[in-house]
């Protein structure tokens, strides 16, 4: 299933930590060719989380040759416009497939509708919209300068009845060259009064080698009034009411739909340079969400 997004309503961001508009690279184009199938990668192994008193109510194992349009809905255009970002989403093969077990999301550098780059964003808006449960993703992540590697949810009311960040933003990972820092991935909530580089956030340290060689498991256990961040199924952050700025809203009560994509450049990670190699992949090996009865 295709859709167009063109958002430009005043205000509006995704996943960013930056609000400063950056104009597109001027520099001359390097024509990109297109990928070929990247060769057979297997995960390593399932890390075992305890699942017991969870049933699992929805998941994407990205077992087939295409990607279910009945579990995601893949997002083209310019949204990332909204976070200074470079690229421009399509739903070609060449930046969104499923491939050996794995969705595999893939950053070029070519010149494609007036931009430079080329990525690729999903989200299960009106698919898949769940209020509280763990919320997971297998991933193996990319670094190199300019690449910001994203899974996060967003209230199912945005862009209905609420902008951004009326309707609550949980960043479950968030991973790029912010800071310089290869082996760190991130955390945060985004809020009315506490949104952008106001955000409330924490950080996780693993070994750089380790986050773009191997899988790991990103989650969160979202509960009433507290949500928790685990990796490796550690728990490395935990949010309540109690933390978010005084007079502010707590928004963390009402369905938010999942969202993944791998964007080239904004506010976060910074921006490509000399050193930046295309192309650059995300690979999720599965997302899945689990209730308790």
């Amino acid at each position: 299933m295709k859709r167009m997004i063109a958002l430009v309503l005043s205000g509006i961001m995704f996943l960013t930590a930056c609000t400063v508009a950056t104009p597109q690279p001027t520099a001359t184009l390097t024509t990109q060719p297109t990928p070929t199938a990247s060769p057979t990668l297997v995960p390593t192994p399932t890390y075992g989380w305890n699942s017991q008193g969870w049933n699992m109510i929805w998941s994407d194992e990205f077992d087939g040759v295409t990607l279910n349009p009945k579990n995601w809905l893949i997002e083209t255009g310019t949204v990332g416009r909204q976070n200074a970002e470079w690229e421009y989403y399509t739903d070609r093969p060449d930046n969104v497939r499923v491939e050996n077990g794995n969705l595999v999301i893939t950053a070029l550098r070519e010149k494609y509708e007036d931009y430079a780059y080329t990525s690729g964003r999903l989200d299960t808006q009106n698919l898949l919209e769940v209020q509280y449960g763990r919320i997971e993703a297998r991933m193996k992540l990319p670094f190199v300068q300019g690449i910001w590697s994203a899974f996060s949810m967003l209230g199912n009311d945005f862009g209905k009845t609420k902008g951004w960040p009326l309707c609550g933003e949980m960043d479950i990972l968030e991973y790029g060259s912010k800071n310089k820092t290869p082996d760190t991935v991130y955390q945060t909530i985004h809020g009315p009064g506490y949104s952008g580089t106001k955000g409330i956030s924490s950080h996780f340290a693993l070994t750089a080698d380790s986050l773009k060689n191997d899988f790991h498991v990103y989650a969160i256990e979202w509960a009433p009034n507290e949500i928790r961040w685990f990796v490796d199924d550690q728990e490395v952050f935990k949010v309540t009411p109690d933390q978010i700025p005084a007079g502010t809203e707590w928004v963390y009560d009402h369905p938010f739909f999942i969202i993944l994509n791998l964007a080239v450049g904004g506010g976060f990670t910074g921006y490509p340079d000399d050193t930046t190699v295309f192309p650059q992949q995300l690979l999720v090996d599965y997302v899945r969400v689990y209730q308790k009865p």
